[in-house]
């Protein structure tokens, strides 16, 4: 992968762990008010066995253009120690993803959620926009302002729009091309998704499987892509994701159309052979499977997918 001219790595020299975790709260909080059926299921997992919850990571989608893309978010939570991960490119879908691991902080045994559970990893995606059609790339720069990028990390805490509100015509037109693209330009940089922690969670739900049969129990539509239950090819992440929901959106031009929103997932990452010794309260995030899986994200993309898998 080529170089993002990203800032180097760095401690919390911005500010504090707890405006970090506030900034988090902020994000969830538009992403839960946006989603109903994400909602739904964030409630539902977490009334089931008074269940605790934790985060493996939050998901945000950029356009690569000056400004906009993976670095206009990234550089915030890199001021706060947040440090460049693995990288995975989807050239079919003209895509580069970047995940990015969070900082050393201290979390208490019972610790959960964004107050004072582990801070979730970040992956952060891009659409290549300068290798898209030029008909494309004139419908994403038309809305894009030199300095608006500077606002991002603004515009995923508030779940409002950089640019104006595009119209339905060129909505249209991009997701011919690019589904991601169009997602992006109706969504701006809300939360696509967020993903639970299984391997945290104290009950039943600490096995995904259980997630998976529950959450068809419940009739919610799940990803069927490689797979309901995707798993990586050395079988120690384990990964099950919902269908975004559809709402409906008032374009620019008045018409209004059903779009696809953001969806919910679930990630279990197993013991690594070598640690499969120890004792399982001796057990931490450092003895687990890390990185991600180009199969299963690969897979996982399609839970916002405009068109229907029948």
């Amino acid at each position: 992968m080529g170089s993002l001219d990203l800032p180097p790595t760095s401690s919390f020299k911005a500010g504090s762990e707890t405006f970090l975790r506030n900034v988090f709260e902020n994000i969830l909080k538009t992403y839960l008010k946006k989603n109903q059926t994400a909602k739904t299921i964030w409630e539902l997992v977490q009334s089931k066995d008074n269940e605790k919850v934790s985060y493996d990571h939050f998901t945000f989608q950029t356009f690569k253009v000056e400004g906009y893309g993976i670095d206009s978010l990234s550089s915030f939570f890199m001021d706060y120690g947040y440090t460049i991960g693995d990288g995975l490119d989807f050239p079919k879908k003209k895509l580069r993803v970047l995940s990015f691991s969070p900082p050393d902080v201290h979390v208490p045994d019972d610790g959960h959620g964004l107050g004072n559970g582990p801070l979730p990893r970040l992956v952060i995606a891009e659409l290549l926009v300068d290798d898209l059609s030029p008909e494309s790339q004139e419908i994403i720069k038309k809305y894009l302002k030199p300095q608006g990028g500077t606002q991002a990390l603004l515009s995923t805490a508030l779940g409002s729009l950089i640019w104006e509100k595009p119209t339905w015509t060129d909505f249209n037109q991009l997701a011919k091309e690019s589904e991601f693209g169009a997602w992006v330009l109706i969504h701006g940089y809300t939360m696509n998704h967020l993903a639970f922690s299984v391997h945290r969670f104290k009950h039943s739900f600490s096995d995904i499987r259980c997630i998976k049969e529950y959450l068809e129990e419940k009739g919610f539509e799940l990803n069927k892509d490689g797979g309901l239950l995707k798993v990586s090819q050395d079988g120690l992440l384990l990964q099950v994701s919902s269908i975004s929901e559809r709402i409906a959106v008032e374009f620019a031009d008045g018409v209004t159309e059903t779009v696809p929103a953001s969806y919910i997932e679930f990630t279990q990452r197993l013991v690594l052979p070598q640690f499969k010794h120890l004792p399982h309260d001796q057990i931490k995030e450092v003895h687990r499977r890390e990185h991600f899986d180009f199969e299963n994200a690969k897979n996982i993309l399609e839970s916002a997918r405009f068109t229907s898998e029948d």
